[in-house]
């Protein structure tokens, strides 16, 4: 098949949806990439920060992992999104390794936290379900993303590194939520989301700091091929349900028929 890890990262923003009827008022304020596009499979794909090249680059086939990173700046703003797919059948390990990134990106993005938090104090909570299985990844799970400027931009992150204690969240920044696994000379998973803090609607307000939690603004479908049930509680299923909704419900106008079909297909319940 084609050497598709190496060819798509001169596609120009598959993170905007820049495709069927809704393409030309998609680009109108379309401005470039915002980093070069991490397109990677297999091995490739447990390179962080792969960069592909003639010599190198994998082919995409359906027995591996394939791992897609893209960003594009917009007049009205600046997106960062990695989604993990497979086009066959996931072995039973590579299953339970997205699970693991799954329940820590839920968990993270559901957050709520009093004001004055830092992302030190949060970065565990994406973390834990991959220690429980003895996994980990060695980048941070979060970073700031400027209006139209960086994709990385400070002075916030969410990270296990010391800096990251700096700076506390609060209302209106953006934040990247990007849990992954990365086994070297196999496979590697990230699935990545734009947050925005926002102010949160607490049943009580403890010590009158007032509390923060997180809303998404990034809707593109997690593939439920990768998902076993067995390994997400009722919560997390609710959430990924109502999350798929909402991607159907935002993205609807700006596909045509057959669009709409695949991602009909794509966001249907789980576990009902």
């Amino acid at each position: 098949m084609a050497k598709l890890d190496m060819t798509l990262r001169h596609f120009p923003h598959i993170n905007g949806m820049c495709y069927g009827r809704g393409a030309i008022r998609l680009t109108e304020h379309f401005r470039g990439l915002s980093f070069p596009t991490i397109s990677s499979v297999g091995p490739n794909a447990a390179i962080i920060h792969y960069s592909p090249h003639a010599e190198t680059c994998g082919e995409l086939n359906p027995d591996s992992i394939y791992l897609f990173d893209s960003g594009a700046q917009y007049l009205d703003g600046t997106t960062d999104i990695t989604r993990t797919v497979h086009f066959g059948n996931p072995s039973t390990h590579e299953k339970a390794s997205y699970n693991a990134v799954l329940k820590g990106h839920i968990a993270l993005g559901n957050a709520c936290f009093p004001n004055g938090t830092n992302g030190h104090a949060l970065d565990i909570l994406a973390r834990i379900p991959l220690w429980k299985d003895g996994l980990d990844y060695r980048h941070g799970t979060g970073h700031g993303i400027g209006s139209y400027l960086n994709v990385h931009e400070g002075p916030h992150l969410i990270s296990f590194r010391p800096h990251a204690r700096n700076v506390p969240l609060q209302a209106s920044m953006t934040v990247t939520d990007e849990p992954g696994y990365y086994e070297d000379g196999n496979f590697g998973i990230r699935l990545e989301n734009v947050l925005i803090v926002k102010e949160a609607d607490t049943k009580f307000n403890f010590g009158d700091k007032g509390y923060l939690s997180f809303e998404h603004i990034t809707w593109a479908p997690n593939q439920t091929k990768m998902i076993d049930l067995t390994l997400l509680g009722p919560q997390e299923i609710n959430w990924l349900n109502s999350y798929h909704g909402r991607c159907r419900d935002i993205l609807a106008p700006y596909l045509d028929e057959s669009e709409m079909a695949w991602l009909n297909k794509a966001t249907e319940p789980i576990g009902v």
